[in-house]
């Protein structure tokens, strides 16, 4: 069994593969964590009860936080490796240039603008997950109380707007070529729901960046 795995995922099929559905779980992951998010417009104790919620999960946390790691590390790492092979694959002049009609912007920045995405978590776990001060209001059982006065103070800053806002935008065309991708790469084409879904997926990663780009925008106003 693990022999066929290792096989699977060492084929060119294999890695698309699993770069769809690790690229679709953290999809899923993202409308999760942009719902919990939007409770800050609803009161600062709603958003306060969710994050006290999720840090009194305890050790489960750390379980769902390793898992997520495993889905990022995963994706870019097969990702990675696509991007390579597909550089190295010895195509004609003519297969590369009658590829190239369909060929969009975000389709071809998705190296680039994953870099960046990959540059703003880092930044973004410095923010909210790694700071001392952020992480003490939950500390010894606190109510949390507080932690949307902290969010808004650290998005109402001008470099760290800015910092969010690219970031957003890169996530955002991202986005709107992984999705559709993803679900072709499972095989979903069909000439009757191929344009759906890659409206679908368009949409979709616009509905998520404008939900994300929303929060320090009105961070910045108030």
């Amino acid at each position: 069994m693990f022999t066929w795995i290792g096989q699977f995922l060492s084929s060119s099929i294999g890695k698309k593969t699993t770069m769809a559905l690790t690229g679709l779980l953290l999809v899923g992951f993202l409308i999760a964590h942009l719902a919990g998010n939007l409770l800050l417009y609803k009161d600062p104790e709603a958003f306060e009860a969710y994050a006290r919620k999720l840090h009194d999960l305890g050790p489960f946390l750390y379980v769902l936080e390793l898992g997520l790691l495993a889905l990022f590390v995963g994706h870019i790492a097969f990702a990675v490796r696509t991007i390579v092979e597909n550089r190295k694959a010895r195509h004609s002049k003519y297969a590369v240039q009658a590829d190239r009609g369909g060929k969009t912007l975000a389709s071809a920045t998705m190296p680039l603008t994953g870099t960046i995405v990959l540059l703003f978590l880092f930044w973004h776990l410095i923010d909210f997950r790694f700071d001392g001060g952020f992480k003490g209001l939950f500390a010894d059982g606190a109510s949390g109380a507080g932690a949307a006065d902290v969010v808004w103070n650290t998005l109402g800053g001008t470099a760290h707007m800015a910092v969010y806002l690219l970031g957003i935008a890169a996530l955002t065309l991202h986005l709107s070529h992984a999705i559709q991708s993803a679900f072709q790469t499972l095989g979903l084409r069909h000439p009757k729901w191929t344009p759906l879904i890659e409206r679908g997926g368009v949409a979709l990663a616009v509905l998520l960046g404008l939900g994300f780009a929303s929060i320090p925008f009105a961070a910045a106003i108030r």
